[in-house]
């Protein structure tokens, strides 16, 4: 499988963080998006960031900036199809979308979602971890998706689904189990989370 287009999503409004952008947020010597770029670059063929509003903050990265094509925020699943429509126009057969606040994300995290999906007519994989109560759970904004699938999932979104997990269950999407130590998908939604991941950050550069 060849190796997918990256798209990082950052259409959240940040509303715990008093909103703006947690991406630009300060971590490790630098912001939670040069964290993400830094750990996604290596495993796919080109990135491009999904964001609403003015793009322009964004230009000292040079990437492209996807804005949701459905109005009113209805979650990550307008920021996948923007990335598969931006895909699909580079020719591309898949994408993997990580989030801009989970810096930790493991760095095999493209090579684990392909090789679940292997066989996969249209590969379709969502990250998860183990979970006590209910086996797995999965992390949305973690996946591998096909652009095959994207007027499939307009549709879906001009209907109203919402809820990631809906539709890749429509699609008999599988999970890549991720049962390593620590936490791989630990997110900063709060000042407090941003404390605990310069900690994680400088325990992590510690271990290098």
């Amino acid at each position: 499988m060849t190796a997918p287009l990256g798209v990082i999503l950052a259409g959240g409004r940040a509303t715990r963080m008093g909103g703006g952008d947690k991406g630009l947020l300060p971590l490790g010597g630098a912001t939670l998006l040069d964290q993400v770029i830094a750990r996604l670059a290596p495993q796919v063929a080109g990135m491009a960031l999904n964001a609403n509003g003015d793009p322009a903050r964004f230009a000292d990265w040079g990437l492209p900036v996807l804005p949701d094509s459905v109005a009113d925020y209805p979650g990550p699943l307008a920021g996948v199809l923007a990335g598969l429509d931006w895909a699909a126009g580079q020719g591309a057969e898949t994408i993997v979308t990580v989030a801009a606040d989970t810096p930790f994300f493991p760095r095999d995290l493209v090579a684990r979602l392909q090789a679940e999906a292997g066989g996969m007519d249209a590969p379709l994989a969502l990250a998860a971890t183990p979970d006590l109560r209910r086996g797995t759970a999965r992390h949305p904004t973690f996946g591998l998706w096909p652009v095959a699938l994207r007027d499939d999932l307009r549709a879906a979104l001009g209907d109203g689904v919402r809820k990631v997990v809906l539709w890749t269950d429509r699609h008999d999407g599988r999970e890549a189990l991720f049962d390593g130590p620590g936490e791989p998908f630990f997110n900063v939604n709060t000042p407090e989370d941003l404390e605990a991941a310069q900690e994680m950050m400088a325990a992590e550069a510690g271990r290098a």
